[in-house]
């Protein structure tokens, strides 16, 4: 092999070369301000050499010979030293930071509160019919078969098979059929259904007027045809005219899809709200861009617990341990946060005048490797750094991710994002007749007509992203 090849091997084993301490940086600096919080208090309370408060910077200690406590720790910094894009790191606000804070701006964790869940009101239904006690076990077993929307996907034989595996008892198919029955003819209408077509007719049956029974018969006969919105073919089948389709439409418009929705659920969960990673704030022409680390508490090293801990040779190796550990957190705070401000920095100068305005429309095409190439930093570790992270912005709370869009040349030879065109694609679709919907090809041809060269299959594409259905199931009588 030729030596030229030989070093452009070895060149790039150097280059490829990842130490384990890099691999975790680059995961740490994955968490978003939730998760970096939760991960310092774990840390807080497995390592009693990590405390919370402004480092000491007055007080040294000396450093023992080998095999005693290092109170300094080893400098782990080398393992990124070397990295280009650590290179122009500032020191860190967290440093030098004051809790400052009124009492005012604390948060406090919400009471838990004990709710009744649909299951359990469902088989207090049960409860109180004259039931024995196999039926009532029967009855709590259908209830917790049933799927988070209402439906039980679960014939009445693999019921009664599980329930007889389960509980050691032999139950026949008819005995579980039967509470099946008594079960769709509870609260809320539709539980019970094995789909959808099930679950309308359900709730059919409890209605009165003179349009239900034709709903009726549609939804039993002519399911596909009203799924796919083929309003012809329904009304030349069962001899409507458009105004009463219209009225059966409306009727069925009205039913619900899901016999359990809302706030109903399973279990009781807390869900957070989004907590910004980053601040972003607008004066006149000037745009700042700080951390949102109220929630993270500045961290140092309990010196004097290492000290007393320290004197024979395990506990040194044990104290030494954490101090590292300490220690490597410390940094690795350290290093996000100057990546992260250096990563939204070039992010805003890139989309300067969408974090000025809040326009969409002004939203620059930009990509990962754009941002990557102006801070001298790899793709993957913007991508660490955007990933699941949010910015408060005076517009409200955007995420980065939403910020990257690939761009379009329009007929001018101009250079648009396809969040624009995205835009332009829903004004034209809610501006549109709604009995003669436009389908792809005619939105294809609209958005040419703009000035934007899309495909069909963009259309489609970009239609698929917003939601927006296809054009038979956009039609309205």
């Amino acid at each position: 092999m030729a030596a030229p090849m030989l070093n452009l091997i070895q060149t790039q084993k150097q280059t490829l070369k990842i130490s384990p301490a890099q691999i975790q940086l680059l995961n740490f600096l994955q968490l978003n301000t939730l998760e970096l919080e939760q991960h310092i208090k774990n840390e807080l309370e497995d390592n009693p050499i990590l405390e919370e408060g402004p480092e000491d910077t007055n007080e040294e200690f000396d450093a023992f010979e080998e095999g005693g406590l290092n109170t300094k720790a080893e400098d782990r910094t080398q393992d990124y030293m070397d990295w280009d894009e650590f290179r122009d790191d500032d020191t860190p606000d967290y440093r030098t930071r004051i809790n400052n804070f009124s009492d005012d701006d604390n948060e406090y964790t919400p009471m838990m509160v004990e709710v009744t869940t649909w299951r359990d009101e469902l088989k207090e239904q049960f409860h109180l019919l004259a039931l024995d006690e196999r039926q009532q076990l029967l009855s709590d077993f259908v209830v917790d078969s049933l799927t988070d929307s209402g439906y039980l996907n679960y014939s009445a034989g693999a019921i009664a098979d599980d329930v007889s595996f389960t509980s050691g008892i032999f139950v026949e198919e008819e005995e579980v059929q039967e509470i099946i029955q008594l079960l769709r003819k509870m609260d809320p209408p539709g539980l019970g259904a094995h789909d959808l077509q099930d679950c309308l007719l359900l709730q059919l049956e409890r209605l009165q007027g003179p349009e239900v029974g034709i709903a009726t018969k549609l939804i039993r006969n002519n399911f596909e045809d009203f799924a796919a919105r083929n309003y012809e073919k329904m009304m030349k089948s069962n001899n409507l005219t458009a105004d009463q389709l219209k009225a059966i439409v409306a009727l069925i418009g009205t039913l619900n899809p899901q016999p359990v929705i809302g706030s109903q659920t399973d279990s009781l969960v807390i869900k957070d709200n989004i907590v910004p990673d980053y601040i972003v704030t607008v004066e006149g022409d000037l745009i700042d861009v700080e951390l949102n680390n109220r929630r993270i508490p500045p961290l140092k090293v309990n010196k004097t617990y290492a000290k007393e801990v320290g004197g024979t040779r395990a506990a040194n190796t044990y104290v030494n341990s954490k101090l590292n550990a300490a220690n490597w957190l410390i940094e690795a705070i350290q290093q996000r946060e100057n990546t992260m401000l250096k990563s939204m920095r070039a992010i805003v100068k890139l989309q300067e005048d969408y974090f000025k305005t809040g326009n969409v429309r002004l939203l620059k095409p930009m990509v990962l490797r754009d941002v990557a190439e102006r801070i001298s930093m790899d793709v993957s570790t913007i991508s660490r750094v955007t990933s699941g992270k949010y910015a408060q912005t005076p517009f409200g709370v955007i995420h980065l991710k939403d910020l990257f869009t690939e761009g379009v040349l329009t007929q001018s030879g101009e250079e648009v994002s396809n969040r624009q065109i995205q835009l332009v694609l829903a004004e034209l679709v809610s501006k549109e007749d709604k009995q003669h919907p436009f389908n792809d090809f005619q939105l294809a041809e609209m958005l040419a007509d703009r000035g934007y060269p899309v495909a069909r299959r963009t259309v489609a594409k970009y239609r698929e992203q917003m939601d927006i259905p296809a054009a038979s199931l956009r039609r309205i009588l």
